[in-house]
């Protein structure tokens, strides 16, 4: 139905930066909020930054003033623009979407696959 795809994760040294991406695709009719999630080893999923379809955001305090999410409606994607790296970043980063679609009723929600992202000190 729909699918999501992300890029753009990696390696970097504490201080550096990195922008993901995670596209939409599939029979998508509107996608309504977007956001980033992450989860290092052995700790929970937490949310890191969302945006909604007017450009609405908000961040987890940990991330504010270093990260910045947007987003391309035209290209379905939603970016995370990730500065100031710290070690405590590390983790696998996933994409969501809250998608309306005609091949069912109502909103969904959708999940990338994830990317990884490993900053060392």
């Amino acid at each position: 139905q729909v699918q999501l795809v992300e890029s753009g994760g990696g390696l970097v040294q504490a201080g550096g930066s990195l922008r993901l991406s995670c596209t939409a695709s599939g029979s998508i009719f509107r996608i309504n909020n977007m956001g980033w999630y992450r989860q290092a080893p052995e700790k929970q999923r937490e949310l890191v930054a969302t945006i909604t379809s007017d450009d609405s955001t908000t961040y987890a305090d940990s991330v504010k003033g270093r990260f910045t999410i947007s987003r391309d409606n035209a290209r379905n994607t939603v970016y995370l623009q990730m500065d100031s790296l710290k070690p405590e970043d590390t983790a696998a980063y996933y994409c969501n979407a809250y998608v309306q679609s005609i091949r069912f009723q109502g909103v969904k929600q959708f999940w990338g696959q994830g990317t990884q992202v490993t900053v060392s000190s």
